[in-house]
């Protein structure tokens, strides 16, 4: 099993981004995914998750602002970032049961 993340990068404080993770070797549709992220110096900590039947929890810190998604035809989950702020800016992770993804860099600037 892997997970390909992408779509991080550069933004300003209200700005957006979206998030892709891409899986591969396994059967998508029947596994819940998540999103974690880690600020430097910090721990990791959950974001969203989305379960195979569609439903979907989130961090209170990003309750309104983000939203996950997935598409079992393309084994692939979505993080959409609206409202981004500073304390957003961290290495954001997908994961899979044991499995993680690399981690894609998210900067927000003030």
């Amino acid at each position: 099993v892997q997970l390909q993340a992408s779509g991080g990068g550069l933004v300003q404080a209200g700005g957006s981004l979206r998030l892709s993770c891409a899986a591969s070797g396994t059967i998508f549709g029947i596994n819940s995914m998540g999103w974690y992220r880690q600020a430097p110096g910090k721990q990791r900590e959950f974001v969203a998750r989305v379960t195979s039947g569609g439903s979907t929890n989130y961090a209170d810190s990003v309750k309104g602002r983000f939203t996950v998604s997935r598409n079992n035809a393309k084994n692939t989950v979505y993080l959409q970032m609206n409202s981004l702020k500073p304390e957003d800016t961290a290495v954001y992770y997908c994961n899979m049961g044991k499995t993680w993804g690399q981690g894609t860099l998210v900067t927000v600037s003030s």
